[in-house]
């Protein structure tokens, strides 16, 4: 679930920066805007990898269906249940 909230934050991170520095073409943007989105546009992928690659090592472990257990990880990570 950890690596999940933070491919999710990453995914956040990109939309903000497109919702501030608008969603026009990059060559409209400034060098460091550019900077700015590709490098969290690259965290955003490098972390939605470590999910899938987690999640498919953890399904063929448990022989269990892969695209359960992503749905699975993406509904507790994004939907926890209350604390008691």
């Amino acid at each position: 679930m950890t690596l999940q909230r933070t491919a999710d934050e990453a995914h956040a991170r990109v939309q903000r920066l497109h919702d501030e520095y608008g969603r026009t073409s990059s060559s409209e943007w400034t060098e460091n805007q550019r900077t700015a989105w590709h490098i969290a546009w690259k965290a955003w992928v490098d972390a939605v990898r470590d999910v899938q690659e987690a999640v498919t090592e953890y399904a063929f472990e448990q022989g269990s269906v892969r695209r359960m257990v992503d749905a699975d990880v993406k509904k507790a990570a994004r939907h926890p249940e209350p604390v008691g």
